[in-house]
């Protein structure tokens, strides 16, 4: 029944949002936030998918004549969409030939063998990962690795003692934060940050660099590793462990079965490195050759593109069969968080968010940016981080203009803080992941997350403060 009343409750809201004849705002701006509250409240009790309520601007825009159905279908195609997707098809070759587990296991290897070395190497392998591939991959990747070390030490003489558990408890919840972080560290990493790129390019005309947004997620993402390093090994899940017999053997088999590195690894880590060498100097390469427009986007087409060409022994190695894993359903999401957006904006709506607070200017801005922080990142322990920076970054929008600050220097800490879900197991996909081993119990989640909750919130705030305004324009 809960179901049936809130698939009504949506469209109803929005009939009555639109066709009633006392205007709340303006008639536009009626129908477009009876179209924004029936998507926001689809949003946040996923009654349907998320992507599927990402539907609605394509579907009843041209309907009540909010923008035809010419002027929203662009927005599912936007360049920011393709980049994702280019970084999706790149991010699906690597695993498909199995490089990405080659990855993880040297920098494990190359760490050490001590209970609070192996949690780094988790860590950092984890969170390297994250930064080029999907968080959820990254996860399940990791995830049979640390099986494999922990089903080790609980078979030694002494068995599964208070201080393996307290290891276990240490691996499992190090790896789903490190592929939350991570993610923060590249444009691609995480879709929040392509939502917020999209938004920013569509609606500003602002496009955030794949090399500006590196200086600010790089290092957001060290410096949280290195706490949540800290948090796990040093103060609350401490070993008295020495060292780890076999784990070294472990990861030295593992690497063995993988074999030498073969040619269709070596063909597709070619691909990778030169898009990245690309999105790193793309300004260099344009000034080298007159002519030249490569864009992030280009880039990443290209790279998508070269995986498709990539023939061994007669073979394609990457097919486009192998695009079903490929999370169609986030593409779509995007478009309908920029048709909201540009929607709320037409609609006069942002301005109007922007006018109020520009009127009723009586808490300082640090004040209010630290209020959306943590606004955002307590929200998205309970929602989707896509959705909800979709919904955000119009308001923020029209908060920053409001208070005659940069939008850009608001908008990515509060975009930032979506990923930044460390409490509750439903909160991400790697929190759900690692609490399924049963190594993990709620409250153990929720008593490290809300440190790092509050770690990340204090380190937001100082990067808006300090380090953001370095790095991007004030102007915009």
């Amino acid at each position: 029944m809960r179901k049936y009343f809130i698939l009504l409750a949506g469209p109803l809201i929005c009939l009555i949002m639109c066709l009633s004849p006392i205007e709340f705002i303006s008639q536009d701006a009626d129908k477009v936030l009876g179209i924004a509250a029936w998507m926001i409240l689809w949003w946040i009790t996923e009654v349907v998918s998320i992507s599927t309520t990402a539907l609605i601007p394509l579907t009843f825009f041209p309907v009540f004549n909010i923008m035809t159905i010419k002027e929203v279908a662009p927005y599912y195609g936007h360049p920011i969409v393709f980049l994702f997707f280019g970084g999706f098809i790149m991010a699906l070759a690597l695993e498909k030939v199995n490089l990405h587990k080659r990855i993880a296991l040297n920098i494990i290897n190359f760490t050490g063998t001590s209970p609070d070395r192996v949690i780094l190497g988790f860590l950092l392998s984890t969170a390297f990962l994250s930064m080029w591939i999907s968080n959820t991959a990254t996860t399940v990747v990791m995830l049979p690795i640390a099986y494999s070390v922990i089903k080790l030490i609980s078979s030694d003489e002494d068995g599964f003692t208070g201080e393996d558990k307290k290891f276990a408890l240490s691996l499992m919840l190090g790896i789903a934060y490190a592929a939350n972080v991570g993610g923060i560290a590249t444009i691609i990493g995480t879709p929040p940050n392509i939502v917020l790129a999209g938004f920013l390019e569509s609606e500003y005309n602002y496009n955030i660099s794949f090399v500006k947004w590196m200086m600010i997620g790089v290092p957001f993402a060290i410096i949280m590793i290195a706490c949540i390093y800290f948090l796990l090994t040093k103060v609350l899940y401490k070993t008295n462990v020495g060292s780890f017999q076999g784990t070294t053997d472990l990861i030295k088999s593992e690497l063995i079965n993988l074999g030498s590195i073969t040619k269709k690894e070596r063909y597709v880590l070619l691909v990778f490195a030169f898009a990245i060498t690309c999105w790193i100097s793309k300004t260099q390469i344009n000034n080298l050759i007159p002519g030249l427009s490569l864009s992030d986007t280009t880039i990443s087409m290209l790279g998508a593109f070269a995986c498709f060409c990539i023939v061994h022994q007669g073979d394609f190695i990457f097919k486009w069969e192998d695009t079903k894993n490929l999370p169609w359903g986030i593409i779509i999401l995007f478009g309908g968080g920029l048709s909201l957006a540009n929607g709320l904006s037409q609609g006069g709506i942002i301005d109007l968010i922007g006018n109020y607070f520009n009127s009723n200017l009586t808490l300082s801005v640090l004040l209010i940016s630290s209020l959306l922080i943590g606004v955002m990142l307590f929200s998205t322990e309970l929602m989707s981080n896509v959705a909800l920076v979709a919904i955000f970054a119009p308001m923020v929008a029209g908060v920053a203009a409001g208070l005659e600050t940069s939008i850009l220097i608001l908008l990515i800490p509060v975009a930032m803080a979506s990923s930044c879900a460390f409490m509750l197991p439903m909160a991400t996909p790697p929190n759900a992941i690692v609490f399924a081993s049963g190594h993990i119990k709620v409250k153990e989640m929720a008593r490290t997350g809300i440190f790092l909750n509050i770690i990340s919130i204090a380190l937001l705030i100082v990067f808006f403060q300090f380090v953001i305004p370095l790095i991007m324009p004030s102007t915009i």
